[in-house]
């Protein structure tokens, strides 16, 4: 494809309550190269005057695609409408500029024309977005065609278990089709002679929605699954994240804890699972005010839910524990030594902390924060021990189990053996970028599995249930040199999740 490419104009002049406004929309499709970049679009109204409008990112289209759009809107008492304009698309990235000039020629779009589909395109879907929320009542479909298609049958096939079933909704012709077009006595929506069809989608309780347009002629049929990648929109993703702190060991400790709560509200993390979380030993009474979960969540732009307990005595001067903090209210939190040891003096008494989450739209999980000892000091019996409390809670109502934290075993090591032998959990971040190396590890139990982690020197992990009615959709580390900076000796493991397509509710 070309790296910028309009896809439609809309041009309208309204008129209501003695108020004449003229709007102008455009919508176009860049190749995602880099995350630094800027769409404008260059246009000039009747006046001959030039100016820039700069676009916003409006969603993905498949995974090296986005729809960017920006509107602009004129009101008659304030200046001298447009009119009919005419205009170009730029893209700015990595230094470079690319340009959808119409060949040369300009686009132009004349005064209240409506939509105008751009480089001979025959349909286009003009309202759609990325995100269900509660305060829709239905999801629109708006479609625009070309009229040399002369469209007959307009409708929606549309899934939420990933095309196991789907259904048809039907559009209908409408020749003003905004609500406030409707209202405002636009003089010709479809001057340049777009058909505009509309219909909605009624049910909204679902996390996830996949839908294609289905145009039908006397002649022909064509089919708009927005170039195969469907159009979807769903909720908000449950976003987790792992990080040890290190126990109060960094430099720079306090811009440190001020690093880590910027890149939770930055990546709008929803749960978070701290370990090494250190708070000054003051002869075995602690400090609140000194705690780095406390220090963490007080400097979020809201502050979570926190439940946190210490185990041992870390540093010669810490207690030393493990934290949950969640953006959605904690219930039947607990906190237990999965070590056989309790001495506080013992670096390898180790208490884990748990709370059920609940999940909009995914449900009650139980969540996990762990800092496990090595393989010589006992993990196994942690893990052992871990394992059956986690089982004790996994009733029916539970809809996913994490186990999440340090748990100082390599991957591919002994410990790391332990996990896959136990036949219950999967590693998520290998579901999430090596699949084929998951598959054969924890799906098919291939005999050299341990051969194909050796270059895999992690040690923090989310573990899932297998039974879990979730799935992993992205996993990625992050506090690293390159992406929100180093704030531990560990690295962070940011990852998402969504409902599996027979668990949407």
């Amino acid at each position: 494809m070309d790296k910028i490419q309009l896809l439609y104009v809309e041009n309208i002049i309204s008129r209501q309550d003695q108020t004449v406004q003229q709007e102008l929309t455009f919508f176009m499709q860049i190749e995602n190269i880099n995350f630094d970049k800027q769409v404008d679009v260059i246009w000039s109204g009747e006046d001959g005057i030039w100016h820039t409008l700069m676009a916003k990112y409006h969603s993905m289209n498949g995974s090296d695609k986005e729809y960017w759009r920006v509107s602009s809107a004129f009101l008659l008492q304030q200046q001298t409408l447009p009119g009919n304009i005419e205009f170009t698309i730029r893209y700015r990235v990595l230094g470079a500029e690319y340009w959808d000039t119409n060949h040369g020629q300009n686009f132009l779009s004349e005064a209240d024309s409506g939509i105008q589909l751009a480089h001979g395109r025959k349909v286009q879907n003009i309202v759609f977005d990325k995100c269900l929320n509660d305060d829709l009542s239905a999801i629109p479909i708006v479609v625009a065609i070309d009229h040399t298609f002369n469209a007959e049958k307009v409708g929606v096939k549309w899934t939420l278990d990933n095309w196991k079933t789907s259904q048809y909704s039907a559009c209908q012709t409408a020749r003003n089709y905004w609500d406030k077009v409707a209202q405002s006595n636009a003089r010709n929506p479809n001057q340049y002679g777009s058909q505009i069809w509309a219909g909605h989608i009624e049910q909204t309780d679902f996390f996830k929605l996949q839908y294609i347009i289905c145009c039908e002629s006397h002649e022909q049929t064509i089919w708009d699954n927005n170039e195969a990648n469907n159009y979807s929109l769903q909720r908000e993703q449950l976003k987790l994240l792992i990080l040890n702190l290190h126990c109060y060991q960094e430099e720079n400790q306090d811009k440190k804890f001020t690093q880590i709560a910027k890149a939770i509200n930055a990546l709008e993390v929803d749960i978070v699972c701290l370990q090494e979380v250190a708070e000054y030993w003051r002869d075995g009474q602690g400090d609140w005010e000194s705690n780095a979960a406390k220090l963490i969540n007080d400097r979020l732009t809201h502050p979570f839910h926190l439940h946190t307990d210490w185990s041992h005595l870390g540093f010669d001067k810490y207690r030393e524990g493990v934290a949950i903090l969640s953006r959605f209210p904690l219930s039947n939190h607990q906190s237990r030594y999965v070590s056989d040891s309790d001495d506080i003096y013992n670096i390898h008494s180790r208490k884990v902390v748990m709370a059920c989450v609940h999940v909009p739209y995914m449900g009650a999980i139980n969540i996990f924060s762990a800092h496990l000892s090595w393989m010589e000091d006992g993990f196994q019996e942690q893990f052992q021990q871990l394992h059956r409390w986690a089982e004790e809670h996994n009733t029916d109502n539970i809809k996913a189990t994490m186990l999440c934290g340090d748990f100082n075993i390599t991957a591919g090591s002994e410990g790391y053996q332990t996990v896959v032998e136990n036949n219950h959990y999967d590693d998520q971040y290998l579901a999430a970028n090596e699949q084929a190396v998951f598959e054969k590890i924890f799906r098919v139990n291939d005999a050299h599995w341990q051969d194909l982690l050796t270059d895999d020197y992690r040690i923090d992990y989310i573990f899932m249930n297998k039974s879990s009615a979730l799935q992993v959709t992205s996993a990625k580390v992050i506090f690293t040199e390159q992406d929100y900076g180093r704030v531990s000796d560990h690295c962070g493991y940011f990852m998402t999740f969504e409902p599996k397509a027979t668990g949407n509710k």
